[in-house]
């Protein structure tokens, strides 16, 4: 506990800004008696407020009790799957959802495919490819877990991506998928499916380590419900898999997790194990999360395909909270066709989220490209990889429009998911275990949540009143495109659309040269397009996503893992 006189001290340092005035009494003076004028008045360069000496003394006696309050509110143990009773909801955009009133599964079948001749090609097929070949009995679903386990194995030592292998519970699931699918009951495209779970999803019997060390033992009740739906598909937990820290980064206290193209650098996160086995051909498919890139950016670092969900389609109940109204879950997977026929599996309304939704979803799309109106971000697209993209819908007949974003800056509303993450890790904070994660830089958890303890609740309060204003000026946007093509970083899009709750696809479409290497090496930077479509249209969204990979093939290149 810091004396007085050191938070007088520590108050009047100057580059402190966007500090909130209560937290600091409450943070800093334990006993509500020691609060004085001259506290009030300290506090007051913190939050960027000035009052008069008759103001402080008018305040003295109700900051006291609210410090009060504030300790009532501090003795209760809230665990972090509590939510607060305040939830985002993206309809704030006068967005209405669309209706169904079941849900509908998808239509699609599997085309013939045949066995490849090697088993390290056949670990690089996509979703679709190998449904069809579970179904046909080409190979057994034990077959492909036994090959997928045997390369985690393999690989893990080098890219570091697996927590926890699921072994036994992965070849009891595949025992009993085979005999399904030997007897004709097929549950649909994942039966039978290996696949491996970011980290901050329950699964009973397993630890649930959010990639953190004051959480490595933790273990949880039940299964989160993503896997639940999951294994009803018959898919296949192989492991597992790693994310930075609490989701943030790919550094987690096992170390980094890799990049299967270059080793040597990070597979950028916080879905940074998800991105390295799917590359790597280490698993069928992985679930990954994203609250501000953690899908998009590891999918563009480890050239694979990912899909980030409307805002509250994919139930997070049995999740890490990071951030309530910006957390989704999503597929990663080597194809856009693949990361539908996941998500099918995995989207809809649970009473564990009462803000879930379920809305029509219908896989193949039904709907022509002519009849999707694509356009794109205007100014963004400067070097050649980016241009390509665009010609490829352009030698395809898309008539492309250009798009400009809403003229609302999205980084200071960014303070709200750090707000969210402060009070999602509050406990972690005052017990001074955030000590224990491996990243103490000033861009790392432990800093960020200290620093929100700062954000004023009015400013918390304006920031979502803001956001609400965002919502309504992309649903504008809207009206005149239903998926629009940019560049996945380097724009507002990837903050902006995190904080509205848009759908997006993000997909290899380059391999670049590492600087450095030799001539003729095989390690490459990949980078990546990204489709960002309508609210709730995530059917379009995927479609476009196919088709442009469907004229292409960098979703096939391989890394070559050194």
């Amino acid at each position: 506990m810091l004396s007085r006189r050191v938070f007088i001290e520590t108050a009047s340092l100057a580059g402190i800004s966007s500090t909130v005035f209560p937290e600091i009494l409450m943070r800093e003076v334990r006993v509500p008696a020691d609060i004085t004028v001259d506290t009030i008045k300290a506090a007051e360069a913190l939050s960027g407020l000035q009052f008069t000496d008759a103001e402080r003394e008018l305040m003295l006696d109700g900051l006291k009790s609210t410090v009060a309050d504030y300790e009532a509110i501090r003795a209760w143990d809230l665990p972090n799957a509590v939510p607060p009773s305040v939830v985002f909801d993206p309809r704030m955009s006068g967005e209405a959802v669309p209706t169904l009133p079941a849900r509908v599964p998808v239509s699609w079948e599997p085309e013939a495919v045949t066995r490849p001749a090697s088993d390290e090609d056949l670990a690089f097929m996509t979703v679709p490819e190998l449904s069809a070949l579970l179904r046909s009995r080409q190979v057994s679903s034990l077959e492909l877990t036994q090959l997928y386990i045997s390369r985690l194995r393999a690989y893990d030592p080098v890219l570091r991506c697996v927590v926890t292998l699921t072994e036994e519970r992965a070849l009891r699931q595949a025992r009993a998928a085979d005999a399904e699918l030997d007897a004709g009951v097929w549950r649909g495209p994942l039966h039978g499916m290996p696949w491996g779970a970011k980290d901050l999803l329950n699964v009973d019997g397993f630890p649930t380590t959010w990639g953190a060390e004051p959480y490595r033992d933790q273990t949880f009740e039940g299964d989160a419900e993503v896997v639940r739906r999951l294994d009803a598909a018959g898919a296949v937990l192989v492991a597992k898999l790693t994310l930075g820290a609490l989701a943030m980064g790919d550094v987690w206290f096992g170390g980094r997790t890799n990049n299967p193209w270059n080793i040597e650098r990070g597979s950028s996160g916080s879905s940074a194990g998800p991105g390295a086995a799917v590359a790597a051909g280490l698993v069928g498919f992985a679930i990954g999360s994203e609250t501000l890139g953690s899908i998009v950016s590891p999918s563009t670092r480890n050239g694979v395909t990912g899909h980030r969900p409307t805002f509250g389609r994919v139930p997070r109940t049995g999740a890490m909270a990071l951030s309530w109204s910006m957390d989704k879950l999503g597929p990663m997977c080597r194809s856009s066709a693949g990361c539908a026929l996941v998500f099918d599996a995995i989207h809809g309304h649970d009473p564990g989220e009462p803000f879930s939704v379920t809305t029509p979803f219908s896989w193949p799309a039904t709907h022509h490209l002519a009849d999707i109106r694509i356009g794109y971000l205007d100014g963004a697209f400067e070097n050649e990889d980016d241009l390509a993209v665009l010609e490829v819908f352009r030698r395809g007949g898309v008539d492309l429009e250009p798009f400009q974003f809403p003229d609302i800056d999205p980084n200071p509303l960014i303070l709200m998911l750090r707000v969210e993450a402060a009070a999602a890790f509050d406990a972690l904070t005052r017990s001074q275990q955030d000590d224990l994660l491996v990243r103490q830089d000033a861009g790392a958890w432990p800093n960020s949540f200290r620093r929100a303890h700062f954000v004023p609740a009015v400013e918390y309060v304006n920031a979502s009143r803001i956001r609400t204003l965002l919502m309504r000026e992309m649903r504008r946007m809207y009206e005149g495109v239903d998926v629009l093509i940019m560049p996945s970083f380097g724009n507002r899009g990837l903050s902006i659309s995190n904080l509205t709750g848009h759908p997006s696809v993000t997909v290899p479409h380059a391999f670049l040269p590492v600087e450095g290497q030799p001539a003729g090496s095989a390690r490459r930077n990949p980078a990546s397009i990204t489709f960002l479509g309508g609210m709730y249209r995530d059917d379009l969204t995927l479609a476009v996503a196919d088709w442009y990979q469907q004229k292409t093939d960098f979703h096939r290149r391989r890394p070559s893992i050194q």
